[in-house]
């Protein structure tokens, strides 16, 4: 059969049959409609590179912008994330935004209709490997106004994972594609960009319960506390070891795209904690990465967890926590909890 005889489902069709669903309503639909006009603007900006004038870091010549995580902003960070406020300020569908990259939730202007959601989004994730052609995405997390419509704080968004009506990821690679969950499945869209639309590519991805692959970032091992070291130990001693096979590594150094990778053929996805800076959890931002990635990953038959929890039961405390990450193949999450559950005398 032809292409024109059986057409690809849009994701505005598919949007609209989850609505005659039941399973969300139209202001949902129409926000992520937005957001992925929004994300196809910011695959525009990515793909023309050097040529559009948008690599490099932001700020004045010899000021280096840095935003709330003290992280050096690149001129991509900035543009994408104004995108993404700008799109999303006139629908009428949201109370605020909150982005990664800036202090405080951003309320709707007063001049605009403001409706009963929150949207969270790192607006350009692994943004360090813009200019070496890498690729980046944007991640992003719904969520309902606890008050209903009307002006929203800071407070208004600190809701665990659980309670996100919709997650996704638009990554920017040799294609653009947006992974989306809406509570029912996680599905691949790619974007057509002679008609200028995402159309569904796949249907209920799945995770496999096991894997021979993990992405983690090796060169801080001396860091790791001792769970997580007996945990790569394992892995790293192969058929000779306990677990009696290989592993692989890869590591890409772009959430987006290692967690992508795991969509689509399995593995696991490390961000531990370690002794760099005591202070913090860990470098992954609970409600800009760690909460939209754990609902796709469990949505398809994945695990997410910190280690000792899951991701998605956190009890966020502010608007830029950090925790550590594991996620992916389910009996791989699971034997990292195992680890942590021996070195804390629970098992």
């Amino acid at each position: 059969m032809s292409t024109q005889e059986n057409p690809r489902v849009s994701l505005t069709r598919y949007l609209i049959e989850e609505q005659r669903a039941g399973r969300i309503e139209a202001d949902l639909r129409q926000l992520i409609a937005v957001v992925a006009r929004a994300c196809t603007s910011i695959s525009i900006a990515v793909s023309k590179g050097a040529l559009g004038g948008v690599l490099g870091d932001a700020g004045t010549a010899g000021s280096m912008s840095m935003n709330i995580q003290g992280e050096a902003q690149k001129k991509l960070d900035v543009l994408s994330n104004d995108i993404l406020l700008e799109a999303n300020a006139w629908g009428g569908h949201l109370a605020a935004c909150a982005s990664e990259e800036m202090d405080h939730c951003q309320p709707i202007p007063d001049a605009y209709p403001r409706g009963n959601f929150l949207l969270l989004f790192d607006p350009l994730d692994g943004s360090s490997n813009i200019d070496v052609n890498v690729s980046v995405g944007t991640i992003f997390s719904v969520l309902r106004h606890p008050d209903g419509v009307g002006a929203a704080t800071d407070a208004h968004f600190l809701q665990p994972g659980s309670a996100q009506v919709a997650a996704g990821y638009c990554i920017y690679g040799p294609s653009t594609m947006l992974v989306l969950s809406v509570g029912h499945g996680t599905h691949a869209f790619t974007l057509d960009r002679e008609q200028g639309a995402f159309l569904l590519t796949q249907r209920d991805m799945r995770i496999p319960a096991d894997t021979a692959e993990f992405a983690v970032n090796v060169s801080n091992q001396r860091h790791w506390e001792p769970p997580m070291q007996a945990y790569v130990e394992e892995l790293l001693a192969g058929k000779e070891g306990p677990r009696g096979k290989d592993f692989n590594m890869r590591w890409i150094a772009s959430m987006v795209a290692d967690v992508h990778r795991i969509l689509t053929r399995g593995g696991i996805f490390i961000y531990p904690w370690d002794r760099r800076d005591p202070g913090k959890a860990g470098k992954l931002r609970l409600m800009y990465e760690a909460n939209p990635m754990g609902l796709l990953v469990e949505q398809a038959g994945g695990a997410a967890s910190t280690g000792r929890e899951r991701i998605l039961d956190v009890p966020p405390q502010q608007l830029h926590q950090r925790v550590p990450v594991f996620l992916g193949s389910r009996n791989e999450v699971a034997a990292v909890e195992r680890q942590h559950a021996i070195a804390d005398g629970k098992a």
